[in-house]
């Protein structure tokens, strides 16, 4: 009996995985026996039913951060803006107060990943209650909404918790996403929790898009984006890399 090489953990596809994307020569796969799935019906996230949303990673947002390490808070966001650009998402990003002189534009390392993309500011608190927010998530044509936003008990839980209402999924990406202090960070996830939200990482994201190893369109991308960002998977990736 053969075995085929898709499974669906990256960590015990490393061998394979990595001689797909080294050298010169990309290995034949077979391809599962399922058929793909639609990727516009499909329940779980695709490149084609899904939309992220980056709301307010600025560096006083970024500073007061006290749930997690800033830095690291810092790479997977950026991580996953960069999973939604290799992706082909549609990104609706949004600020708070620059134009009116009292913030400042998003983080550098941020705003490299998503040049070029447009930026809707905005003066309230509550994304969803501004006018071009809410018609550019809705332009997307994305029901499914994969959300990053600081803080989390204020900039995250708010416009989720309007966007559940109006019948979207949302899926706060947990790990990409902080709060002034824990408790606030983990009341606020609560909240949202039971109001529907389905909480997510920027792994099990990168895992859900990619889904199956025959794509080899997106192959290449999800190598690279786990050694970029990191995790166990990355560094174990790097390191298979670098014994080759």
């Amino acid at each position: 009996m053969s075995i085929s090489p898709i499974t669906c953990s990256a960590v015990q596809v490393l061998p394979t995985a990595v001689e797909a994307v080294v050298g010169q020569h990309v290995r034949e796969y077979k391809v599962t026996s399922e058929q793909i799935r639609d990727q516009e019906t499909d329940e779980l996230l695709t490149p084609r039913n899904a939309a992220l949303v980056v709301i307010d990673f600025q560096p006083v947002q970024v500073s007061s951060i006290a749930s997690m390490d800033r830095q690291l808070l810092v790479n997977n966001v950026v991580g996953l803006a960069k999973i939604g650009r290799a992706y082909g998402l549609p990104i609706v990003h949004s600020t708070v107060n620059v134009e009116t002189g009292l913030n400042k534009p998003p983080i550098p390392q941020l705003r490299q990943v998503l040049d070029g993309l447009p930026t809707y500011d905005r003066t309230s608190i509550n994304a969803w209650e501004d006018r071009e927010f809410v018609e550019a998530v809705k332009a997307t044509g994305r029901r499914k909404l994969i959300m990053a936003a600081l803080w989390t008990e204020a900039c995250l839980t708010f416009p989720t918790l309007d966007a559940l209402r109006e019948g979207y999924e949302v899926y706060p990406v947990v790990d990409a996403v902080g709060g002034t202090s824990l408790t606030a960070h983990e009341a606020a996830l609560r909240r949202v929790e039971q109001a529907g939200a389905r909480p997510i990482t920027w792994t099990q994201l990168l895992c859900e898009l990619q889904r199956d190893w025959s794509r080899q369109e997106t192959r290449d991308q999800f190598m690279k984006l786990f050694i970029e960002t990191g995790g166990t998977a990355g560094l174990q990736f790097t390191n298979d890399l670098d014994q080759r």
